[in-house]
């Protein structure tokens, strides 16, 4: 099978969170399996400055419409893996920058040009390529729009470019919103304008377009796509998805075990596995003296890596503090965002040395240091569509303390819910339950023995991405 994934981020190419993860892994993992895939990124600078990409060629020059003028670029193509291609969207202006999306203060003014000229030049290469893609699997706000440019394109050139579109929804709270006024730039027939098109409250919506013209709506987990039918997580949107229901379904992401594996992670100073865990109290070790904590026996350390944002719980976290200052605790916190958060969890910080660490920035090797290192993993989000690092611990021997929605809901067992299954901590999205929910560490900590049992059953858990590309497979061939 053809298979052309196009996403706006991609590991370890550019990565800002979990959708870069996920689109490298279930491209990789389609790969292996020996069919012909194809990805899709725009060529920021990053990108293009990773060693893999040095070595990409020049495959395309792009001369790309939006409304009555034209933009130039190139495309160039490297592939770091058997069946699988890697395509950089390349112009400086667009993409030459330091951030993906923003300043790290403010998005970009013109995210909605940039993107449009991906989505644009996708289309025009798939055409210039003939890839004669059987699927054209699309990710989040950032491609919604390329479904019907793919569709309008077919009609106008009268020629196939793919049989079936995807569209997946990784987080419905960001929707690619911009003023009306750019339509235009799209050169899409005005039928699309209103709203039974992309037309969203008197604006333009990227993530409508992908919700209502792509052939099939996915998003990453069961729960999520249960949830994102109801006004409390779908941000406006749950009518849009009423219409496509029958179109819609659910498929957990896995993680990628070549990457993600404390038997072989290169990241860790010392490897372990479910059957020899003597490496786990070094990485453990390690963590505790790059954070300068405290280091004593039979003291739990609770980790927390995530984007500062409202979504993550922060919230949650600091109206918990007299917790960490009461018990007898060490709390890793790695991550950046909302500068509000930045600022409060660093005030915190500078309150409790000794106890508490955190780190503003995104660091790779970090974030595997902390999975391997803690002993318990705190996601409290107030929504998760699929949430990765909770099977990152499971995998890693950390015991995750969830909430209990979306995809954390799908992949962590509460061990007082199912004694005899249990792998993790659930609790209600509140300061209350994330309380109840330390409290509960605790008391698990405290016996050993369970400990241990919850441990080997989520090290024992099959996170990887075979069961996530067995569903995408069935999704793709049951339109054939």
């Amino acid at each position: 099978m053809k298979i052309v994934h196009v996403a706006s981020e991609l590991y370890p190419y550019v990565k800002t969170g979990g959708l870069a993860d996920a689109a490298a892994s279930i491209a990789a993992t389609l790969a292996d399996q020996g069919h012909e895939v194809s990805v899709f990124l725009p060529g920021y600078r990053a990108a293009l400055e990773h060693a893999d990409a040095l070595k990409s060629e020049r495959c395309l020059g792009l001369r790309v419409e939006m409304g009555d003028e034209y933009f130039s670029g190139e495309l160039r193509r490297f592939s770091p893996r058997p069946n699988l291609s890697i395509y950089l969207v390349c112009r400086d202006e667009f993409f030459d920058r330091r951030g993906l999306y923003g300043n790290g203060e403010r998005d970009y003014e013109d995210n909605y040009h940039r993107f449009l000229f991906f989505q644009k030049a996708v289309v025009d290469s798939l055409r210039l390529l003939t890839l004669n893609a059987d699927v054209v699997h699309c990710h989040d706000w950032q491609t919604g729009l390329l479904p019907l440019l793919l569709r309008c394109a077919e009609r106008r050139n009268r020629n196939a470019l793919a049989g079936l579109t995807v569209f997946t929804i990784h987080n419905i709270a960001f929707q690619g919103i911009f003023p009306l006024r750019g339509y235009h730039r799209t050169n899409l027939p005005d039928e699309f304008m209103g709203i039974d098109g992309i037309e969203y409250y008197g604006q333009l919506s990227m993530m409508k377009g992908g919700i209502l013209f792509a052939d099939k709506i996915t998003t990453v987990s069961p729960s999520y796509a249960r949830e994102i039918q109801t006004p409390d997580f779908a941000c406006g949107l749950e009518g849009v998805i009423a219409h496509r229901v029958d179109d819609l379904s659910g498929i957990l992401n896995g993680i990628d075990t070549a990457v993600w594996n404390p038997s072989i992670d290169k990241f860790l100073p010392s490897t372990y596995s479910v059957d020899a865990l003597q490496g786990k109290g070094d990485c453990r070790s390690e963590l505790l003296r790059m954070a300068r904590l405290q280091a004593e026996p039979g003291v739990p350390v609770f980790g927390m890596v995530c984007r500062f944002s409202e979504q993550k719980g922060i919230d949650l976290l600091l109206a918990n503090k007299e917790f960490f200052v009461r018990e007898d605790v060490r709390l890793v916190v790695l991550g950046a965002g909302d500068r509000r958060y930045e600022e409060a969890l660093r005030g915190w910080c500078a309150t409790m040395p000794g106890k508490i660490w955190v780190a503003n920035r995104l660091d790779e090797g970090m974030s595997h240091l902390i999975e391997a290192g803690s002993d318990f993993f705190l996601m409290p989000s107030l929504f998760e569509p699929c949430g990765l690092n909770q099977m990152y611990s499971l995998a890693y021997g950390t015991v995750p303390l969830v909430s209990r929605v979306g995809g954390l809901r799908d992949t962590v067992i509460d061990i007082d819910a199912d004694p005899l299954n249990g792998t993790g901590i659930n609790f209600p999205a509140t300061p209350t339950g994330l309380h109840d929910g330390l409290a509960r560490a605790l008391l698990l900590w405290a016996d050993r023995g369970r400990h241990a049992e919850v441990q080997a059953r989520g090290m024992r858990r099959d996170s990887s991405w075979a069961k996530s590309a067995a569903g995408y497979l069935a999704l793709y061939a049951a339109e054939e």
